[in-house]
């Protein structure tokens, strides 16, 4: 499906660089997940979120990737836990997660343009 939309509505979404700062399980999740604080840098700082990443990521790999993310649309709580930002990637051929990143990594805190 490919709505279109107006280039006003795109400016609204706001994606911005990060860095996974912090990474634990997420037992209390139905679909295997990890609990997931990224810095966003000094204006926005540090949110958490929640993502199904664990067949292509250990906490390990995570920890210091550099990460895209949508920061404004709203708090969700998942299972007990507040998510703050949208962790963005893409689905590969058998459904599991692949991060979107930047290379070379951009600062904490930029916005897509």
């Amino acid at each position: 499906m490919n709505s279109t939309i107006t280039w006003d509505e795109f400016e609204r979404v706001n994606i911005r660089s990060g860095t996974i700062c912090k990474v634990e399980p997420f037992p209390r999740a139905k679909k295997p997940a990890y609990k997931i604080w990224a810095d966003f840098g000094i204006d926005i700082s540090i949110l958490q979120t929640s993502a199904q990443v664990t067949v292509h990521y250990t906490p390990e790999m995570l920890l210091g990737k550099p990460i895209e993310g949508c920061v404004n649309l709203g708090e969700k709580n998942i299972a007990g836990f507040t998510s703050q930002f949208l962790l963005l990637g893409f689905s590969d051929a058998q459904g599991a997660i692949c991060l979107l990143t930047t290379t070379p990594q951009a600062p904490n805190g930029m916005k897509m343009c």
